[in-house]
């Protein structure tokens, strides 16, 4: 027992059923305002048949979303936030934050648009009260039941839905309206009816203008962290809501067509409460849909804050994620102020349509959750409701053309918010990415990509890019190289650390690849690492380029540090050549002990001379100098740097065919025009220390492994040197 008085503020939250957590709020949340006022002008532009045809397809299309949230809620135990931990614990948490801090807007200004109609309603009862006072004093009375508990709301809409309900009672219990008939035919005689071409206003004019009265379908889902199984409740509670209300609004058509003729029906807004059996009853069916649905959107609203604010999305998190008695208090505070900053606005139609994006934005990507998982065939999805790959496609089709449906423009808008948000939290570079699917998205992908190239010609030369082997006894002596190796192989290429491992010391290096890894993945380069327990630098080697040979992405150059200890170069010799006999490239690096990189400023690549009987491309495989070129010019793009193309000549006389020689090559490997070509005459070795000082110098390995050659390359250039050999599967022609 303790005394603190935090923890005896921090109970768990009251839980919720079926009927009371999920049906009753998406129910009422349905059955709003568009019913009451905009139904009779859908059936008055689109006649009976049309306007059936609108409903059925409006709530075809979120039946789908609501069908799709139930497959996924059957698969898993959602926590709080409902759309958002869908999405964010199944696509990663940037995508659950890019949807759900708009989707959490969208609620929180609803609430405002309801106040609004509630508003409207109240003062065709006292219409000398104020209208900001009476939105006000709502808007007080809405945050008061919703700040003191949830539980305490949804006994209120128990009261609301039976007022709803005996409102309905009202309407369609006006047996006259029943036998009179505006219709001898029920839909012929309606200016938009299908067979006139809907020549009112059109259908999809229509479809945009009733599309809103069905997108309540989360208002039960947005509570899944306070429900005592949503397992069960949200299926069941969210496709219940959907199929009544489907009934309600049919029924309802037929009742419409028949309480006048088209033209009261585009111009009564009100036809509903003129035509039954009691308005004032109608009346206070409209008012109690409109302060349940601002009602519910309040008590869901905050929910979702707070659960953006337990995965620290949000700025301030630690204090909008408190909690007291199991009631996000400080998040219900803030969306407070938001729901104040809407309804002092005093108008919110042309924000309107973009929350309505939002809703269809979440919608889509629910879809597209499921589509995914059940494509994915993960052991993990096993759902008690499978559904057919169709109904989260059609789902997904039909929210993305709802949208451009309502308003392209709007469509457009909310995209660019969504993305500007999924930018925003990446930059943030602090969100958790365990436990979602997304990883299994990219390795079926892969997976799938795998299969289809494997058909091909994989050594397409155009293809190319480097990934490289390079082997490691310790990742400390990698430090001093850091930053060569991301220039070499960002921003698209790949590095492999193969770590070589004695008994002893296998357990320590793992963790530490590791680290290393990770670091080269910060700086953008795709790095992972493999350890082999081995009996020195040869074996572990030659057995990791042998392994990783059939392997699908396997490494094409082998990457090697020149050792300053002598004794030690004859092993690398026997590994170059089996890096030849295996065709991959080599590249070998020889740092110099003091200049180390320099300034990163300068790079020399040295060109051998070219018999003008041999073909380009010949010439540069026999020379080694596809590798040494493709390096080069990665290098000195990445450092911004002077590239100097530098080939010996014995004489003068030589000088003119050098240079055309290397204009050439500049030309048909597309070197930039500011390079710099040098043609010097004399000794190769002479010439060597009369170069141009630079950062690195590259060439072609001559005759072999010659590591003599490298040792004295060093000296004489008083610079890093990259010595290169190629695999014949590179081509600095491609």
């Amino acid at each position: 027992m303790t005394n603190d008085p935090a923890d005896q503020t921090q109970t768990g939250p009251k839980l919720f059923g079926t009927l009371g957590g999920v049906f009753t709020p998406t129910l009422l949340t349905i059955l709003g305002v568009i019913m009451y006022l905009r139904l009779p002008w859908t059936v008055g532009n689109a006649g009976l048949l049309g306007g059936i045809m609108v409903i059925l397809l409006a709530n075809g299309i979120t039946a789908a979303t609501g069908l799709s949230l139930s497959s996924i809620a059957t698969n898993t135990r959602l926590g709080a936030g409902g759309p958002y931990a869908i999405i964010s614990r199944s696509l990663g948490f940037e995508i659950g934050g890019s949807i759900g801090v708009p989707l959490y807007l969208s609620q929180a200004f609803a609430v405002a648009m309801y106040i609004f109609g509630f508003r409207e309603g109240w003062l065709w009862i006292f219409p000398h009260h104020p209208a900001l006072l009476v939105d006000l004093g709502v808007f007080a009375l809405v945050l008061t039941i919703a700040y003191l508990s949830a539980d305490l709301a949804f006994r209120i809409q128990y009261v609301v839905m039976a007022v709803i309900l005996a409102s309905l009672v009202l309407v369609l219990g006006n047996v006259d309206v029943w036998r009179s008939g505006a219709s001898p035919t029920l839909w012929g005689s309606f200016p938009g009816s299908p067979e006139t071409g809907f020549a009112g206003t059109d259908f999809w004019g229509v479809f945009a203008v009733f599309f809103p009265a069905v997108t309540g379908i989360l208002a039960g889902a947005n509570m899944s962290g306070e429900l005592k199984n949503p397992r069960r409740s949200i299926p069941l509670g969210t496709l219940a809501a959907i199929g009544l209300s489907l009934v309600i609004y049919v029924v309802l058509a037929f009742w419409v067509v028949r309480a006048g003729s088209p033209s009261e029906l585009t111009t009564n807004y009100t036809i509903m409460l003129d035509k039954s059996l009691w308005g004032p009853g109608v009346l206070a069916g409209l008012l109690g849909a409109t302060f349940s649905s601002g009602l519910t959107s309040l008590v869901g609203a905050p929910r979702i804050l707070a659960a953006l604010a337990r995965d620290k999305i949000l700025p301030r998190s630690a204090w909008l994620a408190r909690t007291q008695n199991g009631e996000p208090r400080n998040a219900m505070l803030f969306t407070g102020g938001v729901v104040l900053v809407g309804l002092l606005m005093r108008d919110l139609n042309l924000i309107a349509p973009l929350i309505t994006m939002f809703f269809l934005i979440t919608y889509m990507v629910i879809n597209v959750v499921l589509l995914a998982e059940e494509s994915l065939g993960l052991m993990s999805f096993r759902p008690t409701l499978r559904l057919p790959r169709l109904v989260p496609l059609l789902g997904a089709t039909g929210c993305l053309f709802a949208m451009f449906i309502v308003n392209a423009t709007f469509s457009l808008f909310a995209v660019g918010v969504v993305a500007g948000i999924y930018l925003w939290i990446v930059w943030q570079g602090t969100i958790p990415r365990a436990g979602t699917v997304r990883s299994g998205i990219f390795v079926a992908f892969a997976e799938w990509a795998a299969g289809n190239v494997i058909e091909l010609d994989m050594s397409a030369r155009r293809a190319w890019k480097p990934s490289l082997l390079m082997p490691v006894e310790d990742p400390a002596t990698i430090r001093g190289e850091f930053s060569l190796l991301v220039d070499i192989c960002g921003p698209e290429g790949t590095l492999k650390f193969l770590g070589l491992a004695t008994r002893d010391t296998v357990t320590d290096l793992a963790p530490r690849f590791q680290r290393l890894c990770t670091s080269f993945q910060k700086n953008g380069v795709m790095a992972t690492s493999s350890i082999v327990d081995t009996a020195g630098f040869i074996p572990g080697t030659v057995t990791g380029l042998q392994a990783l040979g059939s392997a699908f992405f396997r490494p094409n150059i082998l990457l090697l540090n020149f050792p300053r200890d002598p004794t030690r170069r004859e092993e690398l010799g026997e590994v170059i050549r089996e890096a030849s006999r295996l065709e991959v490239g080599v590249l070998l690096i020889a740092m110099h002990e003091k200049a180390g990189l320099g300034m990163a400023k300068v790079v020399n690549i040295w060109i051998a001379p070219r018999d003008n009987t041999t073909s380009m491309a010949d010439y540069l495989r026999g020379n080694n100098l596809n590798l040494t070129l493709l390096m080069a010019i990665r290098l000195a793009k990445a450092w911004h740097a002077e590239l100097n193309l530098i080939t010996v000549v014995p004489g003068q006389e030589d000088v003119a065919g050098a240079q055309a020689h290397i204009e050439e090559l500049r030309d048909l490997c597309r070197i930039e025009n500011d390079a710099t070509t040098r043609v010097m005459i004399g000794e190769f070795s002479t010439c060597v220390r009369q170069a141009p000082q630079s950062d690195m110098d590259i060439m072609g390995f001559r005759r072999g492994p010659d590591l003599d050659f490298v040792q004295e390359m060093v000296v004489a250039t008083r610079s890093s040197c990259m010595f290169a050999a190629d695999s014949g599967l590179e081509s600095a022609l491609a």
